[in-house]
């Protein structure tokens, strides 16, 4: 049981106990941040970013930590999220293993990791954890809240449950329920850590680790991450070389099975399969439709923002083009100036983390009009 916390990385101590939506509660939990750029006196140019999944708060370089951050490409001074116009706060996710308080985290009341005694964990509950940051930095309102993948459920779930939050909104790759397509392939991903020996009901430690599964969980991932457009396009049938070919006769044969192998292996031992678990199963239960009497578009209009953007790649088999389309209709009936942008990335869902030549421009336009 491991944390991964970058260097400068900062924390709020959240309330505690910190109630669950679905029952129990956190003592002494915390949440990790990082901030970029300066915050205006009347602290109106505060912009929040929410993560997927993996991701710790490092999204971009700073003066507490210089190495490159995740949304390096975004986020920074002239930048499509300006540092010089915009205060830029990014959270890591409750239930992560990346500062943030998760299964992984010591449990003050017994001195152990908390793996499976940890709380039933909802996105809901990520959601309340990013305000109180938001809060504890004197914000009342942020000028803009910036959702991606499991983000863009955090946000959607932050704008219902704190009305007033923020005056506008861009939702990437997100959705406002999660879909059988994607709850199967995680519901995979969880199978696949459990069934291996090691995970041990969650009692495992660094001798002993559930490795092969989460091995098998990142390469189910990284398969729905990207498209086929863009696998035929990087590796088509090409074969490795006879020296670097699996001597398994069932082995490694075609260079993507070896990009594969190689992603998953540098993967599993920088992120907690408890935590794994835990943050997978709250995407599977997020559903606005709680909200709507049963309706997804009717607890999106519940929703009170001024403008909003949601943006997509029509690649992305993962989150679909077609749930940023609901997002942004189902935001305009509740009384915003809501936009929907399908961008022809090959590269799926993971675009929005690597092709900024086309996510960039769309969000700079969205925030310059701000």
């Amino acid at each position: 049981m491991t944390e991964f916390i970058p260097p400068g990385t900062l924390f709020h101590a959240l309330p505690s106990p910190f109630p669950f939506k679905r029952g129990g509660a956190l003592t002494a939990g915390r949440v990790a941040y990082e901030t970029w750029g300066t915050l205006d006196a009347d602290a109106g140019n505060a912009i929040l970013i929410v993560t997927g999944l993996s991701p710790d708060a490092h999204a971009a370089s700073n003066a507490a930590n210089p190495a490159t951050g995740w949304w390096e490409g975004m986020v920074g001074p002239g930048k499509p999220i300006d540092t010089d116009r915009w205060f830029v706060i990014c959270v890591n996710s409750l239930g992560s293993c990346k500062g943030s308080t998760g299964p992984a985290s010591i449990d003050a009341a017994t001195g152990k990791p908390y793996r499976l005694s940890f709380p039933e964990l909802s996105v809901e509950d990520g959601a309340r954890a990013s305000v109180e940051v938001v809060r504890a930095l004197g914000i009342t309102q942020l000028a803009c809240l910036v959702g991606n993948s499991m983000g863009g459920m955090t946000a959607l779930a932050l704008l219902l449950l704190h009305p007033g939050i923020a005056r506008s909104h861009i939702n990437i790759s997100g959705s406002a329920q999660a879909l059988p397509f994607s709850i199967a392939i995680r519901s995979l991903q969880r199978e696949a850590i459990r069934l291996d020996p090691q995970w041990n009901g969650g009692q495992y430690d660094d001798a002993n680790y559930p490795e092969s599964g989460m091995r098998m969980a990142r390469k189910l991932g990284v398969i729905t991450y990207r498209s086929a457009l863009e696998w035929d396009g990087r590796f088509g049938r090409v074969r490795l070389d006879s020296d670097q070919a699996d001597d398994d006769p069932f082995g490694l044969e075609f260079q993507v099975e070896s990009y594969l192998e190689g992603h998953a292996r540098r993967f599993v031992r920088f992120f907690d399969p408890n935590c794994y678990l835990y943050l997978s199963r709250s995407m599977d239960w997020f559903d606005l439709a709680e909200h709507g009497n049963g309706d997804v578009m009717a607890g999106l209009a519940t929703i009170k923002v001024e403008k909003a953007l949601a943006i997509g790649a029509n690649t992305d088999i993962l989150f679909p083009v077609q749930q940023q389309q609901q997002i942004a209709d189902g935001l305009r009936a509740g009384g915003a100036e809501a936009h929907f942008i399908g961008l022809d990335s090959p590269q799926g869902h993971d675009a929005f983390l690597v092709d900024f030549e086309r996510f960039g421009p769309a969000v700079r336009g969205f925030l310059g009009e701000l």
